[in-house]
């Protein structure tokens, strides 16, 4: 496919696509770029309307007309539920009298897990959607655009366009060819290997732990986890990102790649993780609680992690946003990156001198984690 055989458009919606000609831009590795995941974000309410996320995927047609390759993005008024802070950027350009908002951002809505940005099976239309996207913040008097969360193979695309590449750091457990929760135990150091199983004992304490995937999640399931959710949403940003309808879509379109993992007492659900399998990692992204016991949130969400991820061969548990306390929990810490597009070339000059000092803050927070890792030395 050549360049010039192709044409680059707007939709509204990823939702004004079908289902198959969106999955077939992927490999269907990643659960959060299927066409599933962001529709359900689109027919919940979640993103549109009054949420400042109004859905703006950019997509490339073939000489044939159909689709061929595209860029989930979203036009976007703040800069909320996106873990990659640009807060600083738009206060400092507000006063110097430029508009920050809205620019584009192209990203899974309210998902801190590495993914495909560029989605489309012909490499050589990745550089013609970075470049249309330029086109649509240039020509509308956009800010600027934001990849965020980009997964490794395709940052080379973004840094050869000449967007800023910002680097952050996750915590991500490895499997290194585990057979049982054991065997990981015994890479620990002594102490770690005892505090560790002491957690796990005290969490489990009158507590039953159930992990339920596909037809095992019932709407009854739903309603339980909604309240863990808007627990933790009210106590860490005030409102929650997903309505109570996404749940409810996501368990009737992606049962199968959803593990939820939920602790009952005394027949009572009262906390939950959920979790997204992909074909590679699994993907823990939601937690809440309606007790304070101590340690389940480490139980839920990262020891049943490592538990699923080993039984179901993955080879990684990607655990969300933040949390050094995952580091003495076999979580090690893990560059991630973002690409950015300033339209305005004084304010690129300033963001690039920013990275530039905060590159070398962050290689030197990666060694000084490293150096705390839980493993035994060799």
């Amino acid at each position: 496919m050549s360049e010039g055989a192709f044409t680059a458009r707007l939709l509204g919606a990823v939702g004004d696509l079908p289902a198959d000609q969106w999955d077939a831009l992927t490999d269907g590795a990643n659960p959060f770029v299927a066409h599933a995941f962001l529709t359900a974000m689109e027919e919940s309410g979640s993103v549109g309307g009054r949420s400042g996320w109004t859905p703006l995927p950019l997509v490339i047609d073939g000489p044939d007309g159909s689709l061929a390759a595209a860029l989930p993005a979203y036009l976007k008024e703040h800069s909320q539920g996106e873990y990659v802070f640009d807060h600083a950027w738009a206060d400092a350009w507000h006063r110097a009298g430029g508009s920050y908002y809205p620019k584009l951002q192209i990203a899974v809505p309210f998902t801190p897990a590495t993914g495909p940005r560029l989605l489309t099976p012909h490499p050589e239309l990745m550089l013609p959607l970075l470049r249309a996207a330029e086109t649509l913040c240039r020509d509308n008097g956009l800010s600027s655009a934001h990849a965020t969360f980009i997964e490794p193979a395709q940052v080379p695309v973004f840094q050869n366009a000449g967007w800023l590449l910002r680097e952050d750091i996750q915590f991500h457990w490895e499997n290194r060819g585990y057979a049982t929760f054991d065997d990981f135990l015994g890479q620990l150091s002594s102490r770690k290997r005892k505090d560790l199983r002491k957690e796990r004992e005290k969490a489990q304490e009158g507590v039953e732990i159930r992990a339920l995937s596909g037809d095992e999640i019932t709407e009854a399931h739903w309603e339980a986890f909604w309240d863990f959710y808007q627990d933790t949403g009210a106590r860490k940003w005030g409102r929650p990102y997903l309505t109570r309808e996404a749940f409810s879509l996501l368990g009737e379109t992606m049962a199968d790649r959803i593990l939820m993992v939920l602790a009952f007492i005394d027949g009572h659900p009262v906390a939950g993780a959920l979790n997204f399998i992909g074909e590679e990692a699994l993907y823990g992204r939601y937690w809440g609680a309606v007790v304070d016991k101590p340690f389940l949130h480490f139980e839920l969400c990262y020891y049943q992690a490592i538990d699923a991820a080993i039984r179901l061969g993955l080879g990684r548990v990607e655990a969300g946003a933040q949390g050094g306390h995952k580091l003495a929990r076999g979580y090690e810490p893990v560059r991630t990156i973002s690409a950015h597009y300033i339209v305005h070339d004084g304010l690129r000059a300033a963001i690039a001198d920013y990275l530039e000092q905060e590159r070398a803050g962050i290689a030197t927070d990666q060694l000084r984690l490293g150096g705390h890792s839980p493993f035994r030395k060799a």
